[in-house]
């Protein structure tokens, strides 16, 4: 059988009926019109304007300019034949000043989109935070304040009132580990805070934060189906040494359990780290308890696996990844190691939970260099890419694991946080000058897998 009748074959129906297919966008890395119609400024407003902090000095004030684009967008999720389109909620846009006044131009926009979706008969996914947290609460200490909780579950009230009658499928956050961890620990991110002193509190306020928007929004809106996304990688020692393998445990801890556990009940996975005991310091009685939410489903959001070895210098966790550019593997524009198994790794590894009942894989892509001939972008690494992962995917849910869903990362190329605009992750390529748009090949090879 040759590969064109194989890639035939391969189609949406091997995944069965009741599978959810889709593509997911954020709103800081799309919209632009960043002051436009009353909206305040973000973290990652102030960031980008830090010299060095994004590659390039690049900012996001145009983005894509899918703030007046929107319904150009939309048409080419249509025409692609994606049923789901997830896309953010921007913070800055609803409440300006962070928690008080909502901002009715905020609140228009969103209905538009959401209203325009609907009509060309897509269904809107929504995430509530995706990182861009208010400028003006990050000036009250960000997520390191108590406060947060509250500010958070505000905004998830706003939001539950005005779009849920039409909004069936939502997440509360996204990626949790990586914005706290190279936004307050790292400072790669925006706030660009660094240290345990910023990283635990603000741990312990996101996961508080999830868990109570999560009931919030349970209570508003009985009929939603509720979940929240998790970056995930799949880690392997680098020896079998008893050392590298411990230390690729505690990078597990850190990478993939520390947000997943206590919001399913099991309380923060110090056993393996016993630094994250320290945690404690922010917690108040009755605190753990208030940790767990039953979710309807778990995003999960792979794009690669880590290879870790024992670091004796390494503050805390004393694990370092080995850079997959050192280990003479494959690569995608970011740096990462291409390792489809890896996505059917994290499928089993989150199955294995007994209170997770369905995940979606609500992000996987690749960043990979486009070539633009004419009106034609032929990216075939990038079909490549996302063919072997769903394979992957198909292999979990032909053994049972109840995975149910898969949204490719992303619709269109845009401002990839500290990156800037150098790796592209778009099934369409935008000319950043222009905001010319090109459907990609591999656009139209998830169009005619979708069919």
């Amino acid at each position: 059988m040759d590969n064109h009748t194989t890639a035939q074959l391969f189609t949406k129906h091997l995944f069965g009926p009741g599978f959810s297919w889709g593509v997911s966008t954020a709103a800081f890395q799309t919209e632009g019109a960043c002051l436009a119609d009353g909206k305040s400024a973000s973290i990652w407003d102030e960031f980008t304007g830090r010299k060095g902090k994004v590659h390039g000095n690049q900012n996001a004030q145009i983005a894509c300019d899918f703030y007046h684009r929107y319904q150009q967008d939309i048409d080419v999720i249509k025409q692609l034949n994606i049923p789901n389109f997830r896309f953010s909620i921007a913070w800055t846009r609803i409440l300006p000043d962070g928690t008080g006044k909502v901002n009715q131009a905020g609140i228009d926009y969103y209905n538009n989109v959401i209203d325009y979706c609907i009509e060309q008969g897509i269904e809107p996914w929504l995430t509530i935070y995706h990182w861009d947290l208010p400028l003006c609460l990050e000036q009250k200490g960000g997520w390191t304040n108590r406060e947060s909780i509250e500010w958070f579950t505000n905004f998830v009230s706003v939001c539950a009132k005005a779009f849920g009658d039409r909004v069936k499928h939502w997440m509360i956050m996204n990626e949790p580990a990586v914005f706290t961890g190279a936004g307050y620990f790292l400072g790669l991110h925006a706030p660009g805070r660094t240290g345990l002193k910023n990283f635990l509190p603000a741990v312990h306020h996101v996961t508080m934060s999830i868990a109570a928007g999560a009931n919030i929004l349970r209570a508003l809106l009985p009929q939603a189906v509720i979940g929240n996304t998790f970056s995930c990688s799949h880690i392997e020692p680098l020896t079998t040494k008893p050392r590298d393998v411990a230390a690729a445990s505690r990078a597990d801890v850190l990478i993939n359990q520390l947000y997943i556990e206590p919001l399913l009940g099991m309380g923060y996975p110090v056993a393996d780290l016993p630094v994250l005991q320290r945690i404690e310091k922010y917690m108040k009685d009755g605190d753990e308890h208030k940790l767990a939410f039953d979710f309807d489903f778990i995003g999960i959001q792979n794009y690669t696996r880590e290879v870790v070895k024992y670091s004796m210098f390494t503050p805390y966790i004393q694990a370092k990844l080995v850079e997959a550019k050192t280990r003479n593997v494959p690569l995608t524009e970011m740096g990462w190691e291409i390792y489809p198994q890896a996505i059917y790794e994290m499928v089993k590894k989150f199955s294995a939970y007994p209170k997770v009942k369905n995940i979606i894989i609500t992000e996987n892509g690749s960043a990979f260099k486009d070539t633009v001939t004419g009106d034609t972008v032929d990216d075939v690494l990038r079909i490549q890419y996302l063919h072997d992962n769903l394979q992957q995917v198909l292999k979990a849910k032909q053994e049972g694991l109840p995975v149910n869903g898969y949204f490719v990362w992303t619709l269109t190329d845009n401002f990839e946080w500290a990156e800037g605009y150098r790796p592209r992750f778009g099934l369409v390529h935008i000319n950043f000058d222009t905001q010319e748009r090109i459907i990609k090949n591999s656009g139209y090879w998830y169009r005619d897998f979708l069919k």
